[in-house]
């Protein structure tokens, strides 16, 4: 048995010198003893390799047992270590989703036109929301409540009592509070797994270009033709697709402006803003309640079909809508090559 083992020892001591990795060295060995095994077990008593071996195989049955134990245990304690040293899971992606996610978006999964891969495109995009009024609320509160992965919200005012009859995202205790934090807190609160940045600021020349440039689409819910104007200048400098909604009285408006993709841009189909007095705001004529929530809602559809290639996007086209008498009627735009901001001659 001495024998043996100094064979098995110098098998040891020359793979340390030859470099061979102890997971071969382990097998060098193992073979050793498995032919002497297989000797004591086959030779007949009194032949000299089994004497020179221990005579007995019982002998190595035993130290094969004790060498299978401690190789068991230092491959749990090496599995150990690896556990240990194991460096914490990276966040993760854009693009992967956490149970709770799937379950909540499970309804968005199943449709034929989205399924798994649109849902995953929503989490990837990114939203920029101008104006957190009354078709900015609903506009807001679906996009996060879809799964929209970032989503902008610029607007400079606060809360006041009279906005609460039609912008639903603000709660009567936000009054005095800034629109986007408002919407903010409204959003985060209904879904946690979306980004919501907010503006507290009016948009203007000096950033437009900038704060467009972070987003894949920009949505117009703003009440005043200056902003639409900058907004639409902007959209169509950067190639961003711009959803726009209107609202006076009992009807609301809404189309998709995107040039890079064929279709006008807000100017082609108004040159220049109306005179004064000709389109009054939602404060001087009044507004249905829940009419914004009809359209901002829309505006919310037609961006995620514009992010996951779902269906056909109003581009090229103005859905009209008349609460009073529940009629919708659609009417085809055409670009405006003289255009001033989209037309051949001045991009």
């Amino acid at each position: 048995m001495l024998l043996v083992l100094i064979l098995a020892a110098g098998i040891w001591g020359l793979g340390l010198l030859l470099k061979i990795p102890s997971r071969q060295r382990v097998v060098m060995v193992g073979m050793l003893f498995l032919g002497v095994l297989i000797a004591q077990l086959v030779l007949p008593d009194g032949h000299p390799l089994r004497v020179a071996t221990g005579g007995s195989p019982a002998l190595w049955f035993m130290v094969l047992g004790f060498a299978a134990v401690a190789l068991v245990y230092g491959q749990g304690v090496a599995w150990l270590k690896r556990r240990v040293a194991t460096p914490p899971e990276e966040p993760k992606s854009a693009g992967t989703f956490s149970e709770a996610e799937l379950d909540r978006y499970a309804r968005h999964i199943v449709l034929r036109e989205l399924g798994g891969p649109g849902q995953k495109r929503l989490k990837q995009a990114s939203v920029l929301v101008i104006g957190a009024g009354g078709l900015g609320a609903p506009a807001l509160q679906y996009l996060a409540a879809a799964g929209v992965g970032t989503i902008g919200v610029i607007d400079g005012d606060v809360v006041e009592n009279a906005n609460l009859q039609r912008q639903v995202i603000h709660a009567d205790a936000a009054i005095g509070t800034p629109k986007v934090f408002s919407a903010q807190a409204a959003m985060m609160a209904q879904n946690p797994f979306v980004t919501v940045r907010p503006y507290h600021r009016r948009l203007t020349g000096d950033v437009a270009q900038a704060l467009f440039a972070d987003y894949d689409i920009v949505l117009d819910g703003t009440d005043n033709f200056d902003t639409r104007y900058l907004a639409n200048r902007t959209a169509v400098a950067l190639g961003k697709p711009l959803v726009s909604g209107a609202l006076s009285q009992w009807e609301g408006q809404l189309s998709v402006f995107d040039p890079a993709e064929g279709a006008p841009c807000y100017a082609c189909i108004f040159p220049q803003a109306p005179a004064p007095g000709l389109a009054p705001s939602c404060a001087e004529a009044g507004v249905l309640g829940p009419l914004p929530g009809v359209v901002g809602a829309m505006m919310a559809v037609e961006t995620v079909k514009l992010i996951t290639g779902a269906g056909a996007p109003l581009r090229g086209s103005m859905l009209i809508y008349d609460a009073l008498w529940g009629e919708t009627r659609q009417i085809r735009l055409g670009r405006n090559p003289d255009c001033q901001v989209c037309g051949h001659r001045h991009v």
